[in-house]
């Protein structure tokens, strides 16, 4: 089997790449169905109202991710993630019979996300851990890869069906089939055989295990370099169904199949990134780095390009390196990160990721409203620019790295410094040299 694809081999993750594929075509679907039921039939073309609901969507995120994150260092991750997939389910319904009635109001799309919100806020950290029950260790980094090859292959497909669909049949039936993809999440966690799970070391109970995990992540600054870049690039970048909508709407003045066009498009991109991605060992701090400042660079060409066609090919780039920023950061933390730990590091990873979005969703719906469409896709370019410079020239200076470039031998660049991850008292000698030997890797190609 390719390299790319060799996660494959293992039954259990055959079964969650392929109810993950499923239930994330409907999850983007719904995504783009909601923002257009707000911003053509609920409001007054309101990007700010677009991001409201997605603020109430991804809010609940910074609250509960730390919890959540505790949960999934304690419980059974496969139950638990039943349990958050069945109640999206069953929210999407909801919402969706509200629609199909015509009682629909713009506050109870605003309640039904920030329910869905608090779901999201619990499966997200479930969702990222889980993936290291289902293959060796060794194989982490391609499966994290082929996660988000599948989410991408979703925003890939979801975007341009929900176009059609909602023309078709209305943004009610999208939420109602949205509910019916998440039986395909529930009958492969069913499915999976518990014998070939890998389950992680468990957290105990104890007093201050949240504290513990922010401190772990304090003592990392390899950790908070990421964190910082992927928190700033979120905020004000990553706000693509929101500025697609509004450049597509207010600034070209199309409808939703082109909307869902943009979708699709970009999404072109970031399965290319996905795919890339599944095939690198082991990705590094630079990598995260380059690729938001390549981000910023590729959103700045796609705010100036003067028709949508030429805005949504821009797109390719601009999904490329968002999803390469993100994989290469989620790979990074996971892989450099102790098992017992992993829960509580990506939720608070999460948190910073997808709760920056309450932040900047309204922000840059104000932004589209008052200074036009194309400084809400402008503002993400700039502040992606700052960040990633800013970010190098600090690892530059405090991880004393030196960059030597060879023209007749391999490899040609070479990147080097003395950053090294603290040792951790609580974790055996064996493991934490480990730790500081994979910091040292990351460090060294920082």
């Amino acid at each position: 089997m390719s390299k790319t694809f060799s996660s494959l081999r293992y039954r259990n993750y055959r079964l969650w790449f392929a109810g993950a594929l499923v239930a994330n075509v409907g999850t983007w679907m719904q995504r783009v169905a909601q923002d257009w039921l707000v911003l053509t039939v609920l409001s007054d073309e309101s990007g700010l109202a677009v991001g409201i609901t997605t603020a109430l969507q991804f809010g609940p995120t910074l609250l509960l991710s730390a919890w959540a994150g505790l949960l999934a260092d304690r419980l059974d991750r496969r139950r638990l993630l039943a349990a958050t997939q069945a109640a999206q389910g069953v929210l999407a319904a909801g919402l969706g019979v509200l629609v199909l009635v015509g009682h629909a109001e713009l506050w109870h799309v605003y309640v039904f996300a920030g329910l869905l919100g608090c779901v999201s806020a619990v499966d997200g950290p479930v969702r990222q851990t889980f993936v290291a029950e289902l293959v060796p260790e060794g194989q982490l980094s391609n499966a994290v890869g082929l996660n988000s090859a599948s989410f991408n292959a979703a925003r890939l497909i979801g975007p341009g069906v929900a176009g059609l669909l909602i023309a078709a049949i209305g943004t009610g039936w999208v939420f109602v089939l949205n509910a019916v993809t998440f039986a395909a999440t529930l009958l492969a966690l069913s499915a999976m055989r518990t014998s070939e799970l890998r389950p992680l070391p468990s957290a105990g109970r104890a007093r201050g295990q949240i504290r513990e995990g922010v401190a772990y992540v304090r003592g990392r600054s390899d950790i908070v370099v990421i964190m910082v870049v992927v928190g700033v690039v979120s905020t004000f970048g990553l706000n693509f169904q929101l500025t697609s909508a509004m450049m597509a709407r207010t600034e070209f003045g199309l409808g939703a199949t082109e909307y869902g066009l943009a979708g699709t498009v970009l999404a072109v991109g970031s399965l290319t990134g996905a795919l890339l991605a599944a095939r690198r060992d082991r990705p590094r701090v630079r990598l995260v780095i380059g690729s938001a400042f390549a981000f910023g660079v590729a959103t700045g060409v796609q705010a100036l390009m003067p028709t949508f066609l030429s805005y949504a090919v821009a797109g390719v780039a601009t999904g490329l390196a968002s999803l390469t920023m993100m994989t290469a950061a989620n790979t990074t933390i996971q892989t450099g990160t102790t098992p017992a730990m992993r829960g509580r590091v990506m939720a608070l990873y999460m948190m910073v990721f997808l709760g920056a979005t309450p932040i900047g969703s309204p922000l840059v719906g104000w932004v589209g409203e008052t200074f036009g469409a194309r400084w809400a896709v402008g503002i993400g370019s700039v502040t992606a620019l700052l960040v990633a410079t800013g970010a190098a020239l600090w690892a530059r200076r405090a991880w004393h790295v030196e960059v030597h470039y060879h023209v007749r031998s391999r490899p040609h660049l070479e990147v080097s410094h003395a950053f090294e991850v603290p040792s951790d008292e609580a974790v055996p000698a064996d493991e934490a040299r480990a730790r500081v030997g994979a910091g040292e890797a990351g460090a060294r190609a920082a």
